[in-house]
């Protein structure tokens, strides 16, 4: 077996259809979690996490009961359970956004947890309202499994680098309006406000989020002007010298468009040592964010973690 056999290919033309009907099936279960969960700092309190059969809202509160729902890519269903014990599925397949959604509201109302959401797409261009997008939508179920099998890598890989941080650092997540995996550290100075303008995405949602300076890495499946697969790292603010600083490997860049760096999805896939490869992209481009911005590199930077073993103090 190759090194890199774990890591899928990804082609963005072919997994495109599906891709973009899964982005839409995410924002529908992401409001739910957002409908019904208090305001975390960053928004942390909408995202989705990588699970072992796909993604995952983890528990969702409502009332006195608690239910969690998860697109399950190894079964093809959004599974929804209940702590009372309550449980339904609705099958992944082509169809229309209206269909899934209303759907959804149906199953969650008779498992008696019913939650009414905001019904319109966020961080897409000219969004069509759920219950009126009734166009049919493709559904390979290779296509997402691919995609949800790149994601259990990243995930795994991203914790690792999680650990090499002991300031304030977010979860390794997935944000269903932008469609990405992204892991973000914070050196706890406040940063300027953020302007906003994100397409279809309230101001004040954009200011909390970027209320601090952070360096954030994530990955992607392509979109937009990046018809490719990608990880990207930026910082905000962006300082000075933030877009000249060297990182690796050779195939990383700084996209002036987007102010990040990117690094092809395939320049990892392919790698004798993908772990290794990755690693050293998202350490070289936060050590670029460390340096420009002046954090205190000695209190936030730690030995990554080792299974078993605390870390040493005092």
């Amino acid at each position: 077996m190759a090194a890199n056999s774990a890591w899928p290919d990804l082609p963005y033309a072919a997994l495109r259809p599906t891709l973009e009907t899964v982005q839409l099936w995410t924002q529908i279960v992401g409001k739910v979690r957002l409908a019904q969960t208090p305001w975390l700092n960053h928004s942390w309190h909408v995202a989705l996490y990588v699970s072992a059969r796909g993604l995952t809202t983890g528990p969702i509160p409502h009332g006195a009961l608690s239910f969690d729902m998860e697109l399950d890519f190894l079964s093809h269903a959004l599974v929804m359970r209940v702590s009372d014990g309550g449980e339904a599925r609705i099958a992944l397949a082509p169809g229309s956004i209206a269909a899934f959604h209303a759907e959804v509201m149906r199953a969650l109302a008779a498992l008696g947890v019913p939650v009414a959401i905001d019904v319109h797409p966020n961080e897409l261009p000219d969004p069509i309202a759920f219950p009126l997008d009734t166009a049919p939508r493709a559904y390979d179920g290779a296509a997402a499994l691919a995609f949800w099998r790149a994601l259990v890598q990243c995930e795994r890989v991203f914790g690792r680098f999680r650990t090499r941080f002991v300031g304030k650092c977010s979860p390794v997540h997935f944000f269903w309006g932008s469609f990405d995996l992204a892991v973000t550290r914070f050196c706890g100075r406040t940063a300027p406000p953020h302007p906003g303008g994100v397409p279809h995405l309230p101001d004040a949602v954009a200011r909390e989020a970027y209320s601090h300076e952070v360096s954030s890495a994530g990955f992607w499946p392509g979109g937009g002007d990046i018809p490719y697969a990608a990880f990207y790292a930026y910082c905000y603010p962006t300082p000075p010298g933030f877009a000249a600083a060297p990182v690796a490997p050779p195939e990383a860049r700084f996209e002036p468009r987007l102010g990040e760096f990117l690094l092809p999805y395939d320049a990892v896939r392919t790698a004798p040592d993908p772990d290794a490869t990755l690693l050293a992209f998202l350490q070289t481009t936060y050590e670029a964010a460390a340096r420009t911005l002046i954090w205190d590199r000695a209190a936030l930077e730690i030995e990554e973690g080792r299974v078993g073993t605390p870390r040493a103090v005092g």
